[in-house]
């Protein structure tokens, strides 16, 4: 008897291990899970890129000073029936409300870039904080009053920034295609560098400023290629509402 109780002691304390030893790992993988759930949903983030399975694609403009080259970009979108995200400063707004009223007609998405378009990095966060807030009543005066998302002045942002920027109701956009176009490298430059490294999701930044000089003679070429390619020219709100659009943090 005592021999018996002794073997089915040992077969107790075995399954003991085991229960013991599998309630552990299920704890511990329950907590990475968590912590990485909470990690993923509280970080800051800045959206670079939509859904690498869809063919959606976003083409953005910045506009920070000047008139002409806006209004050439806005007839090259019109011709194609592209519809794309622009991201203006208020100052640049206050300035030009009727070229402002044509991206609006012509069923674009608009965006701000703060009020004045200097580097967020430069400034403490309490003056970023009164750029963010006076931009958004400029835009409010003009009658944009859902105007949510916001590109930082140069792209130009922390962690502190965009937490800022989410706490006042803006959703951050950066870009992950940039042909610099602002630098007027050559229009088959700025063509090639659009055609040859757009892939699905992506975010395309270009310039609709006058320094932009060779921008808008590239969308003849661009918009039509895109097409071809299958991709399919959305506004930055309908790329962050397509299904799996990932949000990602930009280094």
């Amino acid at each position: 008897m005592n021999h018996f109780y002794v073997i089915e002691m040992k077969h107790r304390k075995r399954w003991l291990i085991l229960v013991l030893a599998l309630f552990t790992a299920l704890l511990i993988w329950n907590q990475k899970e968590m912590v990485f759930s909470v990690f993923s949903n509280e970080k800051p983030v800045a959206l670079s890129k939509g859904n690498a399975d869809e063919p959606y694609i976003a083409l953005t403009f910045n506009i920070s000073w000047g008139e002409e080259r806006a209004l050439d970009v806005l007839e090259k979108l019109e011709k194609e029936q592209v519809q794309a995200t622009f991201f203006v400063s208020g100052e640049w707004a206050e300035r030009h409300p009727a070229i402002l009223e044509k991206i609006s007609e012509g069923q674009h998405e608009l965006g701000m870039l703060g009020y004045r378009y200097k580097s967020y990095l430069e400034q403490d966060i309490d003056q970023v904080r009164k750029d963010l807030l006076y931009a958004k009543d400029i835009f409010k005066k003009l009658g944009y009053e859902d105007v949510t998302l916001l590109r930082t002045p140069s792209g130009h942002f922390n962690e502190e920034i965009i937490e800022l920027a989410e706490g006042l109701d803006f959703k951050v956009i950066h870009w992950n295609i940039n042909p610099n176009d602002w630098k007027n490298p050559g229009t088959s430059v700025i063509v090639d560098t659009v055609m040859k490294d757009t892939t699905n999701g992506d975010i395309i930044l270009l310039h609709a400023s006058d320094a932009a000089r060779q921008t808008a003679d590239a969308l003849t070429t661009i918009l039509p290629g895109l097409k071809n390619k299958g991709f399919e020219l959305v506004s930055i709100s309908e790329l962050i509402n397509q299904a799996h659009a990932e949000t990602e943090i930009v280094e």
